[in-house]
């Protein structure tokens, strides 16, 4: 099963948190923070404004992008790893190398 997001929304896969520090120390998974960039595995087709003008997306499919801590549902596919579904408004922006 896969998902296709509707209008503007994005499927995003978070990166995993660090599991130990740079000095060798391992950080449980209580004090772990949530992530806050992750790669986006797909995208909606954009909205419309309320003149009915096609908005297409900014993001696109692979970018790494940076997002809120607490943004977006987290939803897992068939027993996967948890995803997340937001808006592209949620998303603060594209990290580029």
């Amino acid at each position: 099963m896969s998902l296709k997001p509707l209008h503007d929304r994005v499927l995003i896969k978070p990166f995993k948190p660090e599991e130990v520090t740079s000095s060798g120390i391992i950080i449980p998974d209580s004090a772990q923070e949530k992530p806050i960039q992750g790669e986006v595995l797909a995208v909606g087709n954009g909205k419309y404004d309320n003149n009915g003008n096609h908005i297409p997306m900014t993001v696109q499919v692979g970018n790494s992008v940076l997002f809120g801590k607490f943004a977006g549902t987290q939803i897992q596919i068939n027993g996967g790893d948890e995803l997340l579904v937001m808006s592209e408004s949620d998303i603060l922006g594209i990290l580029e190398n």
